[in-house]
C-alpha cells in the first residue's frame, strides 16, 4: 500500500504509524542494535554482515534497499528517495573495501541516517502552514 504524508489537519492513519515504525525499527537493528561493553559505541547487523566478502554486502544494502522501498511507500519525495539511494550507495561502495568498510559502517550509519532525513521531510510536511 502506498501512503501520501498525512497533512497536519489530517489524522495519522494506524497503519501508516506501523509502517514507519517497521522501518525505523529495521535502521535501528541494522546500525545500532549492539553497544560495546564499557564504551558508548554502537553497532548493528550491518557491519557484521559487511564481513562477509560480497554477499554480506550484498545483503545489507539489499536491507538499505528495503528501507527506502518503505519511505518511497511513505510518500517520501522524489529528491528524498535520490539522497537516501546516495547515502545506501556510499554505505556499499564503503563496504567493499575489507576492514576499512566494516569501520565505515560503524561511523556512517546510513540506515539511521536514511530513516531521519524521512522522519525530517515527515516533520516539515505535517508542520501547520502559518
Amino acid at each position: 500500500m502506498t501512503y501520501q504524508i498525512p497533512t497536519a489537519k489530517e489524522p495519522v492513519p494506524a497503519e501508516y504509524l506501523r509502517a514507519l515504525d517497521h522501518t525505523d525499527r529495521l535502521a535501528s537493528l541494522l546500525d545500532s542494535q549492539f553497544r560495546l561493553p564499557l564504551t558508548r559505541l554502537r553497532f548493528g547487523w550491518d557491519p557484521v554482515i559487511g564481513l562477509v566478502p560480497i554477499v554480506g554486502d550484498l545483503a545489507a544494502l539489499a536491507l538499505s534497499l528495503r528501507i527506502i522501498s518503505s519511505a518511497r511507500k511513505l510518500g517520501a519525495s522524489p529528491a528524498l528517495l535520490r539522497r537516501m539511494a546516495l547515502n545506501a550507495g556510499i554505505d556499499a561502495l564503503a563496504g567493499v573495501v575489507p576492514i576499512a568498510g566494516t569501520v565505515f559502517d560503524f561511523s556512517f550509519r546510513a540506515n539511521l541516517r536514511n530513516v531521519g532525513l524521512l522522519m525530517d521531510e515527515i516533520r516539515r510536511e505535517r508542520a501547520p502552514l502559518a
